[in-house]
């Protein structure tokens, strides 16, 4: 029975390497105070990426106020180049760790609403812009009481 649970012990470790190493990764965004700082593996995907920066965005009630598709944003590394990041090459690739999250211009978003043939609603699902005008209402309203 001992020989059995290190057995399983060993399982366990060898999944937790399988993503690779994390690294701290800074993400900017256009128009907004300071850069998000957030941990993620090596492994991941740049959609991935992406996408949780706009949650931790969305969490910390950050001005402006952006979407939650992460198919309306562009990711640059300014260290590697002017061109847009894909999203699906692997954040740790680079070798960067400070990237900037950029809204797509207008004009692309209707080339890839026009490409879908209007399969993707320009609305979200469920109210989502409704809670989180409200969310942003809530905040901006709540009472603050410094003291010296």
């Amino acid at each position: 029975m001992l020989m059995y649970n290190k057995h399983k012990k060993k399982k366990k470790r060898e999944t937790v390497n399988i993503k690779g190493n994390r690294i701290l990764i800074s993400v900017a965004f256009l128009g907004s105070a300071g850069p998000i700082r957030f941990v993620a593996y090596e492994g991941d995907l740049v959609a991935n990426v992406i996408d949780t920066a706009l949650k931790c965005y969305a969490r910390e009630g950050r001005l402006p106020i952006l979407g939650s598709d992460f198919n309306d944003f562009l990711f640059y590394c300014p260290m590697v180049g002017p061109e847009a990041l894909s999203p699906w090459e692997a954040i740790g690739s680079l070798g960067a760790r400070n990237f900037m999250l950029c809204e797509k211009p207008e004009e692309e978003k209707k080339k890839i609403e026009e490409q879908d043939n209007g399969r993707r609603s320009s609305f979200p699902i469920n109210g989502a812009r409704k809670r989180s005008f409200r969310a942003w209402i809530n905040k901006s309203f709540s009472l603050k009481v410094t003291t010296h």
